[in-house]
């Protein structure tokens, strides 16, 4: 897991597929994710969306045309908080 964004309001992070390194397995009894995701916390409201599949893609698109021009925190907090609507796991650990 990749911390990509913390400020008041949210937290961003990336889950990456559990790929074994060439060579290496996988312990049948660890949990492994298929495919890698985007988990936005709402720290106001105590809630989280992970996003995969092709939200993930569509997040992984944004990420990419910040990283082309670098955006203000405003920008990115009114992004997240289009997500945030989408929010409906409480956030128990964190």
């Amino acid at each position: 897991m990749n911390l990509l964004y913390e400020s008041d309001a949210f937290a961003v992070m990336h889950l990456l597929a559990n790929e074994p390194a060439e060579g290496e397995s996988v312990p049948a009894d660890q949990p492994t994710l298929e495919r890698h995701g985007f988990e936005i916390v709402d720290k106001r409201s105590g809630k989280e969306v992970y996003l995969d599949g092709s939200w993930a893609e569509m997040f992984q698109q944004q990420l990419l045309a910040w990283q082309q021009r670098a955006p203000t925190q405003e920008e990115v907090e009114d992004t997240l908080e289009g997500y945030s609507g989408l929010a409906q796991q409480p956030v128990l650990v964190h």
